[in-house]
């Protein structure tokens, strides 16, 4: 029997850039590429280069993790940029199967948030270590001291061992592309960050000579190639032609053999074809059809799939249909049911945390994912693309314990807010089933820092109400806290619908006297249906109008007749926020160029005898 040895591989480091949203990782990869002399010194660089894709560069967050890879003093650093938000933490999950250590991005004025909390603990369960970047230390009201204290303090909650809370931190401005190992003495580039990853990540180990064991940690999808595996190399050497099994640690009597046809390493920001790749390597993988994400790649004479955790489970869902308004197929050019299975399972390629189940009914699809952002961006997608279809309010998954107990997903929700508003914000959450577990002061006494424990069906729709309530002021995180027990019924909506009465084109006239009844949704000239929702009232019941009612005319002229109606402009609402408006008996129609919201049941007479059956 042979005795393989294990070896490092000096020359290569791993590492993944981790963060609450909005701590600035994704800048810090800029710069990292900059500096390391990626782009030629008269290129056109576009800012948060690695955030490639419409909605990550509109929204200003990362959806997907991407890999990228820089030269520095002979060593390779392949740099993971992952997403910050709650909602796309099964990409962070994943990723960090590839990677040797990580690069804990805190902001310096904010210090550890929600998220912050979710992603460390991630990497401290699979033993990594961590590099503290405290970043934006150029902010006027940057506090590093306190922000350490802070992190440190988290480690010890999320029971770290000795050799991580003995990390390193770094001081950086990512923006200003500079970082220094001193709070107080401002750095002139990213040299200590870089001197700090060789020095602190440990080379990636392997036996160059046994069977290859590559995993499969995230899927790429091209038009031309179809799947692209990445992952990194275990063990041995992958080789261009080579002949491997597929097999997966969750299911290893499934195997197939499949041929490696082309294989990649990540050089800045493209992707470079090589021949063949050793241990560490971190490798794309294109021409296998059927790879999927926790796929070990093994050589034929030595198959042992690598263990992969399994994913999050999804905590929200809402059912995708078929539009069956009287609107339907005017605008999109995706709108049948296999259109919309298809491209919802094509989803399933490259997004582990999704989900996606037949219905009894062959025109509806129910789609569970991590949050109302996750989902919304698969909407959005499909919006961009050309579908046209149907979505209902979001609901929580529920679960039942031994005892046959109903549980029901909670969130920690993290709020700051201005003094003033701290109680219309308790007061708000209370109604909705919210515990209140903390509450302090920050930033001198200015803002409000409060800490709450809530069901996950409080939280929908209310995003909206938050910035409403603060006047845009307020900042709100929330982090998914596991299933608690069922906490009784929670009104979505205290106000009505107001209901188009008849098909046509809402008319000024008819706008004119509906305005007086609440606040409208539509101006004039736009088409409208029976049962189309067109704005909300101030009362709790819902009212029908007639948007499309014209002015009698007649011979007679008075003085007044003849001037302007003066409307109120309508409230034209995004993708969101008509997903937090809509109620439990109302969809979500979407096109490509339109939203409108509806009830489930068209017809006046059916809704009235279906209401009165409650």
């Amino acid at each position: 029997m042979e005795i393989y040895m294990r070896q490092k591989r000096e020359n290569i480091r791993n590492v993944a850039i981790i963060a609450h949203v909005d701590h600035g990782k994704t800048t810090l990869v800029d710069e990292l590429l900059k500096q390391s002399g990626v782009f030629r010194a008269n290129q056109e660089v576009a800012e948060r280069v690695m955030d490639s894709n419409d909605i990550e560069r509109e929204r200003g967050i990362t959806i997907l993790s991407k890999n990228t890879a820089v030269t520095y003093k002979d060593t390779k650093i392949n740099i993971i940029d992952t997403p910050g938000h709650a909602d796309f933490g099964g990409e962070v999950e994943r990723v960090l199967k590839m990677v040797n250590g990580v690069v804990l991005v805190v902001d310096a004025f904010e210090g550890a948030m929600p998220q912050t909390k979710f992603v460390l603990r991630k990497a401290l369960e699979l033993k990594l270590p961590v590099i503290v970047c405290i970043n934006k230390i150029d902010r006027p009201e940057a506090r590093p001291n306190e922000v350490i204290d802070e992190v440190l303090e988290l480690f010890l909650e999320l029971d770290a061992d000795d050799a991580q809370l003995d990390c390193p931190f770094v001081f950086a401005s990512a923006k200003s592309g500079i970082a220094s190992l001193e709070a107080d003495q401002p750095g002139t580039d990213m040299t200590p960050l870089f001197e700090t990853i060789l020095d602190y990540i440990p080379a990636p180990e392997g036996d160059p000579d046994a069977g290859t064991q590559a995993l499969i940690s995230t899927i790429d999808y091209n038009e031309y190639v179809g799947r692209i595996g990445v992952g990194k190399v275990d063990n041995g050497v992958i080789r261009v032609n080579q002949e491997v099994v597929i097999v997966n640690h969750h299911e290893p009597d499934k195997q197939s053999k499949v041929k490696v046809s082309k294989l990649y390493e990540f050089d800045g920001l493209n992707k470079v074809e090589v021949k063949e790749a050793g241990i560490g390597s971190i490798v794309a993988i294109s021409g296998i059809a059927d790879i999927h994400i926790g796929d070990t790649l093994c050589s034929p004479d030595a198959i042992a799939p690598i263990p992969f955790q399994k994913i999050s489970e999804p905590t929200i869902a809402m059912h995708f249909m078929v539009n069956d308004s009287p609107l339907a197929g005017l605008e999109g050019k995706f709108v049948t049911s296999r259109h919309i299975r298809d491209r919802l399972f094509r989803e399933l390629n490259t997004d582990v945390s999704l989900r996606v189940e037949e219905t009894e009914s062959t025109d509806a699809f129910k789609v569970s994912g991590r949050g109302e952002l996750h989902l919304s961006v698969l909407i959005e997608n499909m919006r961009r693309e050309g579908f046209e279809f149907a979505v209902s309010k979001a609901e929580v998954l529920f679960r039942t314990d031994e005892a046959g107990h109903r549980l029901e997903p909670m969130e920690l929700a993290y709020i700051d807010v201005p003094n003033e508003y701290a109680g219309a914000v308790i007061e708000k959450l209370g109604q909705r089933k919210g515990e209140l577990r903390n509450m302090g002061s920050i930033t001198g006494g200015a803002y409000t820092r409060l800490e709450f424990s809530i069901p996950s069906r409080g939280l929908i729709g209310y995003r909206g109400e938050f910035m409403t309530d603060t006047k845009g002021n307020g900042i709100l995180n929330t982090v998914f806290d596991g299933y608690g027990p069922y906490k009784g019924d929670i009104a979505y909506r205290k106000q009505g619908s107001l209901i188009a009465f008849e098909a046509g084109e809402s008319i000024t006239y008819g706008l004119y006297n509906a305005q007086e009844r609440g606040i409208l949704f539509i101006g004039p000239g736009e088409k409208v249906y029976s049962g189309m929702v067109v704005g909300q009232t101030g009362k709790s019941e819902d009212i029908e109008i007639n948007v499309c009612k014209k002015k009698q005319l007649t011979n007679t002229r008075s003085s007044s007749a003849d001037e302007a109606l003066r409307l109120t402009p309508p409230k034209v609402m995004s993708l969101e926020q008509a997903l937090d408006f809509i109620d439990t008996d109302e969809l979500l129609e979407i096109t490509p160029s339109t939203l409108r919201i509806r009830k489930k049941i068209l017809d006046p007479t059916l809704r009235k005898r279906a209401n009165n059956k409650k």
